[in-house]
C-alpha cells in the first residue's frame, strides 16, 4: 500500500475518532426522577407558565429541570436524556422540553411518567425503572423540532385590552435560548423590550394600539444572537386565551 493511501486511512480513522470522543463527551453525568403523584404526561402548573399546553406539548415527553431552569430562560428548551443502567435502559433514551421548575435528591430532572418510562428497553423495563424512581442519567441539549408548527404566541387569560398583556411563546425551536423580547407598533416600528415576569411569561402593561409585533432574540451557547421577526402580526383585536401563528420556524 502507498505511503499517501495509509496516511489517507489513518487520518479518516483519526477523524472518526475525534468526532466519536466529541459525542461521547457532549453528555453530562446526572441523576433523574419522575413526578409520582402526576399524570402519565406533564403538569398544567408548571413553573413556565405554559399551562395546559406543558402537559401535552411532545406527547408528554417534558421535565421539570433544576439548574436548567435558569430563571426561566430554560422553559421550552429540548434535552436527550438517558438512563445508564444497562439492564433496561435504552441507548436513544428520550428527548424532553423543559416546562417546570424543581429538584430532587441532586436530580437535574424530574420526567413525567411517560417521559421516565420511555427511556427503557421493553414495557418490562420501563415498569422496573418507575419502581426505581430515580436513576443514575446522561444528558445533553439538543435541538428542538416541530415540523408541522411554527413559533406561536399565547395569550394569556390574565390579559386585559388595552390594559394589560402577558403572553408566552409555544414550539420553541432550535438549540437556542429566547433571552429578550422585544414588543413592537407597527405604525410606526417603535419597539419596546418587555419583562420575563415568570418563566417563559412577557408581559407589558398598556400595551400600544394596532397590530402588534413581538420579535425574539435568541441566543445560542457560543455567543451569537439574532433577532428573529415573525411573518404575521398579532391583530389588533386580540383576545385573552387565544393563540396567534408567527409564521415562521427557526432551525
Amino acid at each position: 500500500m502507498a505511503p499517501f493511501q495509509v496516511l489517507a486511512i489513518f487520518f479518516t480513522y483519526f477523524i472518526f475518532f475525534q468526532v466519536y470522543l466529541g459525542n461521547a463527551q457532549s453528555f453530562i453525568q446526572s441523576r433523574a426522577a419522575y413526578y409520582p403523584n402526576s399524570e402519565e404526561k406533564g403538569t398544567e402548573t408548571g413553573a413556565c407558565g405554559f399551562g395546559t399546553f406543558g402537559a401535552t406539548i411532545n406527547g408528554g415527553d417534558v421535565s421539570a429541570a433544576s439548574d436548567l431552569y435558569r430563571d426561566g430562560l430554560g422553559c421550552g428548551a429540548c434535552y436527550q436524556v438517558r438512563c445508564t443502567n444497562s439492564n433496561y435502559c435504552s441507548e436513544n433514551g428520550v428527548t424532553v422540553v423543559i416546562t417546570d421548575h424543581g429538584a430532587s435528591a441532586s436530580t437535574d430532572f424530574i420526567l413525567s411518567q411517560r417521559a421516565f418510562g420511555r427511556m427503557a428497553q421493553t414495557i418490562d423495563a420501563a415498569a422496573s425503572l418507575l419502581s426505581l424512581g430515580n436513576v443514575g442519567i446522561e444528558y445533553r441539549r439538543v435541538s428542538c423540532s416541530y415540523p408541522s408548527k411554527n413559533i406561536t404566541f399565547k395569550i394569556d387569560e390574565s390579559s386585559d385590552n388595552p390594559y394589560y398583556l402577558a403572553f408566552v411563546i409555544w414550539y420553541q425551536q432550535g438549540k437556542t435560548d429566547i433571552s429578550a423580547v422585544q414588543l413592537c407598533e407597527t405604525q410606526n416600528f417603535v419597539c419596546k423590550l418587555l419583562d420575563r415576569t415568570r418563566g417563559a411569561v412577557w408581559t407589558s402593561s398598556s400595551p400600544p394600539r394596532g397590530p402588534l409585533q413581538i420579535r425574539m432574540l435568541l441566543s445560542s451557547d457560543d455567543g451569537d444572537e439574532t433577532w428573529v421577526v415573525p411573518v404575521n402580526n398579532i391583530p389588533e383585536s386580540w383576545k385573552a386565551g387565544e393563540t396567534y401563528d408567527s409564521g415562521i420556524q427557526v432551525n
